[in-house]
């Protein structure tokens, strides 16, 4: 009989979006009457805008002509697309050819874990997504679980007391350092300092990061930094993943990059590049030419106007929502509300609660479902995490009930 792979076994629980899924369904059948409203798992809701689905429209149709028809394509991506999400949104910071189109950011997390093996340090922010854990363990990188997190991982708690941003001197020289801004779950907004910090660190210390900035799209301050290019010395230790799920409701799309400077090298001075071209070449088979052409319109004039519409529309949901969860009632108990203004997240704080307690309690008591910070990590216990992404009539309704609920 063949072995299972012995990483596997060292996954602690079920990933946390399929059990907030399940406890959903599990109240469902017990209260069929029920009007669940989602704040929980960050799918998008709204209808694709029309320039970009005409896009994808006009293409789809354009494979049932000789003159349209297309195949295979280049693996990292249309030529075309590559270039112009270099030229909008990396402006004199990233050439074309470290572009990688592909199906989504949370792909290019998972297959990224292939290109540095068991061996290599891994720091990740507390709580995370949790995607850069389960993706260390499956590959052999974070060892097995025990009671505060996996044995090999270093954890950088990002807490109320350090304004969510961690103490680095935690991270083990020669790491591989997982950092999101705008923050998921916590929605914080990492700062230029912040980041230069974050930058100079790697570069002293070896270190690789890599940044997960899918949500970027919602920093409305223009003194925030939209990517960590802005930051001198990011293209020497970091690797950027992006995607289209958040910026164009592209979660069922499936459209996503990443940017791998040339610059960024390996120990021996291998270009990280070279093996991510590798892993994109032999271990996928490129994004959907119908989503590359979505991909094309949503960096058009006319598609950056809609997709910043449809962002402004989440955000207006978020401050509906921190306007209820600022109540009287949550108040007196002692609640805490974070949110930045500049992300879809809202970090909610409930003192003496475990995650999934105050979960159960607000689904119970209000029929909405969040998502529990301890899922996130273990600085997310006593945290739940409400996302905007919802109907507006949805949100509003959620938000009259919360703010009637008791603790």
């Amino acid at each position: 009989m063949i072995e299972r792979n012995e990483c596997f076994s060292n996954l602690a629980a079920g990933y946390l979006f399929p059990e907030v899924a399940k406890r959903r369904k599990l109240y469902q059948e017990k209260h069929p009457e029920a009007k669940i409203i989602s704040l929980g798992i960050g799918n998008t809701t709204e209808p694709l805008t029309p320039h970009i689905t005409k896009a994808m429209s006009d293409y789809a149709k354009s494979l049932g002509t000789k003159k349209g028809y297309s195949g295979y394509g280049d693996e990292q991506g249309l030529t075309e697309l590559r270039k112009k999400i270099a030229d909008v949104l990396y402006p004199g910071m990233a050439s074309a050819d470290e572009v990688f189109i592909s199906d989504g950011a949370k792909c290019d997390i998972a297959r990224i874990q292939t290109l540095f093996g068991r061996k290599t340090p891994i720091a990740v922010q507390d709580p995370a997504y949790p995607v850069y854990v389960d993706g260390s363990v499956i590959v052999g990188a974070a060892g097995a679980y025990k009671k505060d997190g996996y044995k090999k991982v270093t954890y950088l708690p990002c807490t109320q007391e350090n304004n969510f941003f961690p103490d680095l001197s935690l991270i083990k020289p020669d790491s591989l350092i997982y950092f999101c801004s705008p923050n998921n779950p916590t929605g914080a907004c990492a700062t230029k300092a912040q980041l230069k910090k974050l930058v100079d660190f790697a570069n002293r210390n070896g270190c690789i990061i890599i940044f997960d900035s899918a949500y970027y799209a919602f920093i409305r301050d223009a003194k925030l930094p939209r990517t960590i290019y802005e930051i001198p010395g990011a293209r020497k230790c970091a690797i950027e993943i992006n995607s289209f799920s958040k910026l164009a409701g592209f979660t069922g799309v499936r459209l996503g990059w990443s940017v791998v400077p040339s610059s960024v090298k390996f120990a021996d001075g291998t270009p990280v590049k070279n093996d991510w071209n590798r892993v994109m070449t032999t271990l996928f088979n490129g994004a959907s030419n119908i989503a590359q052409a979505g991909g094309l319109a949503c960096l058009d004039k006319e598609g950056q106007t809609e997709t910043k519409a449809l962002v402004d529309y989440y955000l207006e949901n978020a401050k509906l929502m921190k306007e209820a969860l600022e109540g009287k009632n949550f108040k007196d108990a002692g609640v805490k509300v974070y949110y930045t203004g500049d992300s879809p997240y809202l970090w909610v704080y409930f003192p003496g609660w475990k995650s999934w307690d105050i979960f159960d309690k607000i689904l119970n008591d209000c029929n909405v479902v969040t998502t529990p910070g301890s899922g996130f990590g273990p600085s997310g216990e006593s945290y739940v995490r409400f996302s905007s992404f919802g109907h507006r009539a949805d949100v509003k309704e959620a938000c009259k009930r919360l703010t009637k609920f008791v603790l």
